[in-house]
C-alpha cells in the first residue's frame, strides 16, 4: 500500500470563496470583497469603490459563514482526515491596524475547528489565502509596504495563541509564487496600481512585486519562529503554485527557455522559504528586470532562521515553453505557456495531465527533502443536476483517479507525501474568473452566477466514490 496509514485525505477551500458573510458580525473588507463577478470569457473587475447594483461574489459566496456546521457534517461523512480551509484577516481584525481583534470573528473560527475536531478532522489553516484587507491596500499599496510584516505577525501570534493543542498544521500564503507574474500583485499582495481596472490585465510594476515578495518572505519567516515558540508542536509549511512546465521541443533554445521559466515561477518563493536564502540565479534576473530589493539588517538571518516544516502546492495543469514568442498560448491557461499538442483540456481550457503531478512530485521532493502534501488539484467543470436530481460527475472521478494513480507513483518513487486535499471540495466562487459555473466540489451548491440560488447542497456522484477512495487509503479507486 502506498500511502501512509496516516496520510492525510481532505479537502481545501478558502474564506473568501465559500464564506459570504462579507460585512457580518464586524468584518472589515478585504481585497477579494471589491471583485465583481466574471465569467470565463469575461474577466472580473476590480471597484476600489463598491458600486451600487453591481455583483460582488464573494458577498454571500456559498454561505459557508452559515453553513459550516452542514458543511463539515458532510466531509466528515466522506471520511475526511484534513480540512484546509482559511482564516479570512478581516473577520480578525478589519482594517488590519485595529489594536485587539474581534472576538466576534475569532468566535465564527472557534465554532469551525470545533466542528472540526467533532469529527475528528484536523484543521490546516491557511493564514492568507488572497484576502489582505483592504484598507491596508489603500494605506500602505499591500505587500509593497514593510508595513506589513508587523501587522501580519499581529495577526498570526492572535490566531496561534488561540488555538494551541487544537491546530497543528498552517500555511503562511496561498500560492505566493503567483506575485511573481502581475496576475498575483494583486490577488496575492493586496498592490493595486493606478489604471488597474481589469484583474485579468492589471497595470503592472514588477518593482513592487518583488519587493512585496521579500516582505512576505521576512513574514512567513517571522511567523515560523513565531509559531514554534508558541507551541513546538506546530508544522507550518509554505505554499506554492506549481506551474508544471515542459520544452516545447528539444531545441536546447526551448530547454533553456523553460529551465528559466521554472527557476523563477517554481523555484524562486520555495527556495527562499524552504532553504533560507535567495538562490544565486536570481541575481540575473533582477539585474535583466532592472529590479532592486530593499533588504534590512537582519533579514537574511531571519529567512535562515524561519524555514518552512513542509512544502505544500496546487497542482492542475501543465504548459510548454518555448524561445520563440509568436508560438499559441494554451487557452485559459493562468500560469502561461503553450499548448501541449499532447493534452487534452478541460472546459476552461486548463490541460490535463496526470502524469505531470508524478513528475512534479518528484521533482520537489528530490529537491528539498522535507514532507509535501498536495493541497490543492481538481477539475473545473459544468454541471448539470438530471432529472432526479443526481449529478453524474464521471469526468471529475477520471480526472481525480488519474491524478491520485500518479501520486502513488511518486510515493514508490521514494517521496514522502504527508496529504492530498483537492480544491473546492464543495462547490465555491471561482478566484481567476469570480463565477460559480466553474464546478469542483464533491457537494454541489445551488448558487449561479448572477448571484440567484437558495444556497442548498446535493451529493453529487463523485461524493460516494471519494469516500471509498478514503476508506480504502487509495487502494478503491
Amino acid at each position: 500500500m502506498p500511502f501512509k496509514k496516516d496520510f492525510l485525505w481532505g479537502g481545501a477551500v478558502s474564506a473568501n470563496q465559500c464564506e459570504g458573510a462579507w460585512n457580518v458580525d464586524g468584518k472589515g473588507i478585504s481585497c477579494a470583497d471589491i471583485c465583481t463577478g466574471g465569467t470565463h470569457t469575461q474577466p472580473k473587475r476590480i471597484t476600489p469603490v463598491l458600486e451600487e447594483g453591481t455583483f460582488y461574489p464573494s458577498h454571500e459566496a456559498i454561505d459557508f459563514y452559515h453553513h459550516y456546521k452542514e458543511d463539515i457534517a458532510l466531509l466528515a461523512e466522506m471520511g475526511f482526515k484534513v480540512f484546509r480551509f482559511s482564516v479570512n484577516w478581516t473577520r480578525i481584525f478589519p482594517t488590519g491596524e485595529e489594536e485587539e481583534p474581534n472576538e466576534r470573528g475569532l468566535e465564527f473560527y472557534d465554532k469551525v475547528i470545533d466542528q472540526c475536531l467533532k469529527y475528528h478532522i484536523e484543521p490546516l489553516i491557511t493564514l492568507s489565502h488572497y484576502e489582505v484587507p483592504l484598507a491596508l491596500t489603500q494605506k500602505y499599496n499591500g505587500w509593497a509596504s514593510r508595513e506589513m510584516i508587523a501587522l501580519f505577525k499581529k495577526y498570526c501570534q492572535v490566531l496561534f495563541e488561540r488555538y494551541k493543542g487544537k491546530v497543528k498544521y498552517w500555511l503562511t500564503f496561498n500560492e505566493i509564487n503567483s506575485a511573481t507574474g502581475p496576475f498575483g500583485g494583486f490577488l496575492s499582495q493586496g498592490i493595486l496600481n493606478p489604471g488597474t481596472k481589469d484583474f485579468m490585465h492589471p497595470v503592472d510594476i514588477p518593482q513592487l512585486r518583488f519587493q512585496g515578495l521579500h516582505h512576505q518572505f521576512v513574514a512567513s519567516a517571522e511567523v515560523v519562529r513565531m509559531a514554534h515558540e508558541i507551541d513546538p508542536e506546530y508544522k507550518v509549511g509554505c505554499m506554492q503554485l506549481f506551474a508544471t512546465m515542459y520544452p516545447l521541443t528539444c531545441n536546447p533554445d526551448d530547454v533553456v527557455a523553460c529551465q528559466k521559466f521554472n527557476r523563477v515561477k517554481n523555484w524562486f518563493c520555495s527556495d527562499v522559504q524552504v532553504r533560507g536564502e535567495y538562490p544565486a540565479y536570481m541575481k540575473r534576473y533582477f539585474k535583466e528586470h532592472h529590479i532592486c530589493v530593499k533588504m534590512e539588517e537582519g533579514d537574511t538571518q531571519i529567512l535562515k532562521e524561519g524555514c518552512v516544516d513542509f512544502y505544500t502546492f496546487s497542482y492542475y495543469m501543465t504548459g510548454c515553453i518555448s524561445a520563440k514568442l509568436d508560438q499559441r498560448q494554451a487557452e485559459g491557461n493562468l500560469i502561461g505557456g503553450l499548448a501541449n499538442p499532447y493534452l487534452k483540456a478541460s472546459d476552461w481550457g486548463w490541460q490535463i495531465d496526470p502524469k505531470g503531478l508524478h513528475y512534479s512530485l518528484n521533482e520537489i521532493y528530490d529537491r528539498y527533502q522535507i514532507p509535501v502534501m498536495v493541497v490543492e488539484n481538481g477539475l473545473g467543470a459544468f454541471d448539470k443536476i438530471e432529472e432526479d436530481g443526481t449529478i453524474q460527475d464521471d469526468y471529475r472521478i477520471d480526472y481525480l483517479r488519474h491524478h491520485i494513480i500518479q501520486m502513488k507513483e511518486a510515493v514508490e518513487d521514494g517521496g514522502d507525501l504527508m496529504g492530498y486535499t483537492p480544491w473546492g471540495c464543495i462547490d465555491l466562487v471561482s478566484a481567476s474568473a469570480g463565477e460559480m459555473a466553474k464546478r469542483y466540489g464533491f457537494i454541489y451548491v445551488e448558487k449561479y452566477d448572477d448571484g440567484t440560488g437558495d444556497l442548498s447542497r446535493r451529493k453529487k456522484k463523485s461524493f460516494d466514490w471519494y469516500k471509498k477512495v478514503i476508506e480504502s487509503n487509495g487502494e478503491i479507486l
